[in-house]
């Protein structure tokens, strides 16, 4: 439809699925009631520690465990989620949230206590004798 010169734009789709409202007055119908991620994080977009890798490996602690119930739904989900080590990214994943969200989730509860946070081995990849054992592997294998 036209109004005036220029053609009326397409409707955008925003995070949450929005359908356009019809052209009778009713309001707009929202596909899933998902919360908008700064919801999730109460408005921050980094981390207590913003060195946290997306590889990093959590664990849920005893502590995590016994107090699961009583936090919100989504640091709920990545306590029982990490019963066993999971990495930040795949917990990102499995919640279905934007990593920098995930990230964000998971430093609180590092911070907290009530995850254990395992980081990645750094240098290893400079090491010769690494690298030589990965190549020897390749080979055999091939």
């Amino acid at each position: 439809m036209t109004t005036g010169r220029y053609p009326e734009p397409e409707p955008l789709e925003p995070y949450g699925g929005w359908i356009p409202p019809p052209n009778d007055g009713r309001p707009p119908v929202f596909e899933e009631s998902r919360p908008r991620p700064y919801m999730l994080t109460g408005g921050r977009v980094r981390p207590i520690d913003a060195s946290i890798e997306i590889e990093a490996q959590v664990l849920t602690t005893s502590l995590g465990r016994t107090t699961a119930p009583r936090h919100a739904f989504e640091h709920q989900q990545i306590l029982t989620l990490c019963t066993e080590p999971m990495s930040v990214a795949e917990v990102a994943a499995r919640l279905g949230v934007h990593l920098g969200v995930a990230r964000v989730l998971v430093g609180d509860l590092v911070a907290l206590g009530q995850l254990s946070l395992r980081r990645p081995h750094t240098g290893t990849h400079r090491r010769v004798d690494v690298i030589e054992r990965v190549i020897r592997g390749l080979e055999a294998i091939s």
